[in-house]
């Protein structure tokens, strides 16, 4: 062994600097029983594989079809070794728990390359941060190497600071794990990474053993030369996705793309450091020319604090609880534009030094009086303050500043959603109702913007491997149960589920005034606020109110229960008839949504009132030169509004949701008085369960999550169960449900979730980390299992989280 590194040494006589500077430095917290001499050899091949450079944020060394010798780390590492490879490149957290890397999932192609080629075709398509990235690997049976197979799987979280960074993570994937006799080699990989801010691939192309190129590839398809500049632009944007694609733990992410194994991306102070640096360097890239990185679904025009960028770093100190390395970062920023006194104000909140925010935000709309964003932020705060104060009065006082705030706001960015959404906010803390309905009706509605997720040909084949560590009996059987259920197509129908962006928003607007008044009483304002139907059609014809319209009003168009609307025109004149007929005497819900009187049946009809449509703007304008009208008719229609359409649309889907839930409350009281078990399937409580979140009925969420967790294992059901738990500081049952998300999570290569690590270092605020480490250990659960739930309490260690010293 000495002889094999004297040679080494006499081959490189100029890196003797930095292997001993390498040697003198703290061996990892995972490494720390190692002799000397082992660290010597674990350094000395981490120097060998990332031979093309110093290890710093710009990756320097590696070039446009630049190429270097990479080692094969089995032929310098003694076997034993060989799984603290990984944890020694990165990919896992230098914290005193060792974490096994996820499992590596592999999805077979049909043609070799076909994966590539078509990330390639793709790549013009691309408008935001960008696909996770692809881990393109050929394989060799060893009984006949002539033979070549295409696999691939997705993958964030990676270092991708250099061409050397990712050839290791390449390289980590030919190990065998688990002393399993491979049959297959892998030879060759390519590991693509998305530059969303100068739009390229950057790829790098590794023959194992061999020779590393790097290169990027444009929209065109065509090769460029991959610069220092261009690989520190890359590793912000990996940063940036790994939290943009993570998952919250209710596996919805996780469920959209398949085979994505999921890093944390900063795992202790000094990637931390490499990721501010970068962050602080490209801040105001793109600010002449329009953000490239694009923002959120519900921003209408990115700028320099309301982009990709920002989001990413607001979500990572949120998650981290890093206030002070955020101060400091937003702090240099701000000398330089005004306009990120809106984040640092942001920040200050978070860490709790409202006072410094208020000053930061008074300081700055002096400079720059009309900047949304800091109306905004102000506007959010004196709504959270409304809600703790002492007394109504209090409440009142502080609710009319946030209103002069928000309506600022609006005047500065009419266009912006989040403005008028605020503003619709501010009316609902008020209980100014028509006000609150005129607001959102004038909120600016985009399409929504789905995440650049990957679209990949058809496999040939699957394979989605699981490590011991994640096996637990009820987590398990999960995946194979969930498809042999049955859930009533009522509850498959409904379409609140789906709404994503501004119409999420506006929904939830609208049914946080449901849950205050009531579905009558919002019906009574809406007419008051609204030209309904009836009025503009009372005086067009005598005898309009002893028939139905002879057409369709194109407001509601759409909305009367039919997936699509009938292209011949066959139902056009039985519409009206048909929606008359199937009317019902209306009853008013009591504070639960339930009512006295309803239909037994799963397909009963509704008890509630449907909403009478209003007149689209459309029609009024081709109609409103041949009305014969009164004064007095006319002088009530000047003072109302019309309703846009979209608005109509969420009044429609609000009454479906109302209808099924009022159904399933009374069903239930029905069988219990009747001492009867009421009966369904897990997916159906799961859908009854965000059913009821969505109506703002928290507990009948809960009971339907936990209906749902005692038929099987749901992430969703637990996550929505979580959130109360968090409610109640319920210690012991928020430590068992997130133990068991953590092991899901990891049971499908996630190793990194950013809302279950922000609800660990809550706990251990809350609670202290010693409290909170016995709680885990106590739930008798196997150790392997505690072990990843105590590797997120080790990561807040690392952070020096609050309440980590005890």
């Amino acid at each position: 062994m000495t002889k094999g590194r004297g040679a080494i040494f006499r081959k490189m006589p100029w890196e003797c600097a930095a292997l001993s500077s390498a040697w003198r430095r703290p061996s990892p917290a995972g490494l720390c029983g190692y002799s000397s001499l082992v660290s010597m050899e674990l350094a000395i091949v981490r120097h060998l594989i990332l031979i093309n450079g110093p290890r710093n944020s710009r990756g320097s060394g590696s070039g446009s079809g630049s190429r270097l010798d990479l080692p094969v780390a089995s032929a310098t590492l003694s076997t034993s070794w060989q799984g603290e490879l990984p944890a020694l490149l990165g990919l896992q957290a230098t914290t005193a728990t060792t974490m096994p890397a996820p499992a590596v999932p592999e999805i077979y192609e049909e043609v070799l390359h076909e994966s590539i080629d078509t990330r390639t075709e793709t790549l013009v398509s691309l408008r935001e941060l960008g696909p996770p990235d692809l881990v393109h690997l050929l394989k060799q049976n060893l009984k006949s190497p002539v033979r070549s197979t295409g696999v691939y799987h997705h993958v964030t979280g990676v270092d991708a600071s250099s061409s050397a960074s990712l050839a290791a993570y390449i390289n980590t994937l030919t190990y065998k794990e688990h002393g399993q006799t491979s049959t297959t080699k892998i030879f060759e990989g390519i590991y693509c990474c998305y530059n969303a801010f100068s739009r390229l691939d950057m790829r790098v192309h590794v023959t194992i053993p061999g020779t590393v190129e790097a290169f990027c590839v444009d929209e065109r398809g065509e090769k460029r030369k991959a610069t220092d500049e261009l690989w520190l632009e890359t590793y912000l944007c990996s940063v940036l996705r790994a939290y943009s694609y993570a998952d919250d733990g209710s596996g919805e992410t996780i469920r959209k793309i398949m085979g994505v194994r999921r890093f944390n991306p900063v795992t202790n102070t000094e990637t931390e450091h490499r990721f501010l640096s970068a962050a602080e360097t490209l801040f105001f890239r793109g600010s002449a020319t329009g953000w490239q990185l694009g923002s959120d679904s519900i921003v209408q025009v990115p700028n320099n604090v309301s982009n990709h960028l920002t989001s990413g770093l607001l979500k990572y100190f949120h998650t981290t609880g890093r206030f002070t390395s955020a101060i400091n970062l937003f702090e240099k920023l701000r000398t330089q534009n005004v306009e990120v006194s809106s984040l640092l104000a942001k920040v200050l909140f978070m860490g709790n030094e409202e006072v410094q925010g208020v000053r930061v935000l008074y300081q700055a709309l002096k400079e720059s009086p009309m900047d949304y964003v800091m109306l905004d932020t102000q506007a959010e705060f004196l709504i959270k303050k409304a809600m703790i104060a002492d007394t109504p009065g209090q409440k009142e006082e502080i609710l009319k500043m946030a209103l002069g705030c928000a309506d600022r706001s609006t005047i500065a960015a009419p266009s912006e959603f989040t403005t008028w959404a605020r503003l619709a906010q501010v009316y609902v803390a008020l209980e100014d109702w028509e006000n609150a309905l005129t607001i959102l009706n004038s909120c600016p509605m985009f399409t929504y913007q789905d995440k650049d997720a990957p679209i990949m040909p058809e496999p040939k084949e699957v394979y989605l491997p699981t490590l011991p560590e994640t096996r637990l009996d009820e987590i398990d059987s999960e995946p194979e149960s969930r498809f042999s259920e049955q859930v009533d197509p009522s509850l498959l129908n409904v379409r609140a589920a789906n709404y994503r962006g501004t119409f999420k928003l506006a929904y939830n607007i609208l049914t946080e005034m449901t849950a205050k008044i009531g579905w009558d009483q919002l019906l009574k304002i809406r007419s008051s606020v609204f030209v309904m139907e009836d009025e503009y059609r009372s005086d067009r014809q005598d005898d309009a109110s002893h028939g139905p319209p002879s057409k369709r009003n194109p407001s509601t168009d759409g909305l009367r229960g039919s997936p699509e609307p009938s292209t011949n025109g066959d139902h056009e004149t039985k519409d009206g008839q048909n929606e008359k007929s199937n009317e019902k005497p209306t009853e008013e819900p009591d504070e639960s949504g339930t009512t006295s009187n309803a239909a037994t049946n799963g397909n009963g009809d509704s008890t509630l009132e449907k909403p009478t449509h209003t007149i689209d703007p459309g029609e009024v304008k081709a109609d409103g030169d041949t009305t014969a009208t009164t004064d007095e008719h006319l002088s009530r229609l000047n003072n109302k509004r019309l309703c846009e359409r979209w608005l109509d649309s969420l009044f429609m889907v609000l009454y479906e949701d109302l209808r099924v839930y009022t159904i399933w409350r009374t069903q239930m009281a029905q069988y219990r008085a009747q001492s009867m078990q009421y009966t369904k399937s897990a997916e159906e409580w799961e859908i009854l369960g965000a059913l009821a979140e969505r109506l703002q009925h928290h507990e009948e969420a809960a009971e339907a999550y936990r209906a749902c967790l005692a038929a099987r294992f749901s992430p969703k059901a637990l996550s929505g169960i979580l959130r109360a738990f968090q409610k109640e500081k319920n210690i012991d049952d928020t430590v068992r449900a997130v133990i068991r998300l953590v092991t899901w999570q990891y049971r499908w290569y996630s190793e990194f979730s950013p809302e279950l690590l922000h609800t660990i270092r809550v706990l251990i605020e809350e609670q202290g980390a010693v409290k909170v480490r016995s709680h885990i250990q106590s739930t008798k659960l196997p150790q392997p299992v505690l072990d990843l739930t105590h590797h997120y309490a080790a990561l807040c260690a690392t952070f020096r989280s609050s309440g980590t010293d005890g």
